[in-house]
């Protein structure tokens, strides 16, 4: 598995992770029980286009995290669709926050997984 660009990583939230998302999260790969999750992290990473210019998309992605801010890069919770505008990743990962603070990422993350 390829190692994450963290030169183009962006941490843009930490929030506690509510009850209901977390019954979600405990039925997906993401969730680790010895990890003690807590929180989200929410990301825009920067995905690097093979190409001989350096060129980048966006996509956002969320962890599952300890509360001191370790995760697990190899088992994202979710992980959007490649952006051309990282203006709109951001926009994207400041909506699923607001999900996240009223415990709603699951029905969130699912609904833009089917857009």
């Amino acid at each position: 598995m390829k190692t994450p660009n963290y030169h183009d990583f962006y941490q843009t939230a930490f929030l506690p992770i509510g009850a209901n998302d977390f019954v979600s999260l405990k039925d997906t790969d993401a969730y680790i029980p010895e990890s003690n999750s807590t929180h989200w992290l929410i990301a825009v990473e920067g995905v690097q286009l093979p190409q001989p210019r350096i060129y980048y998309h966006w996509k956002v992605s969320i962890y599952p995290a300890a509360n001191d801010g370790d995760f697990n890069w190899k088992k994202p919770y979710f992980c959007s669709q490649n952006m051309e505008q990282m203006d709109h990743a951001i926009a994207l990962a400041s909506s699923l926050a607001a999900s996240c603070k009223k415990d709603e990422l699951s029905s969130a993350a699912l609904l833009e997984k089917i857009s």
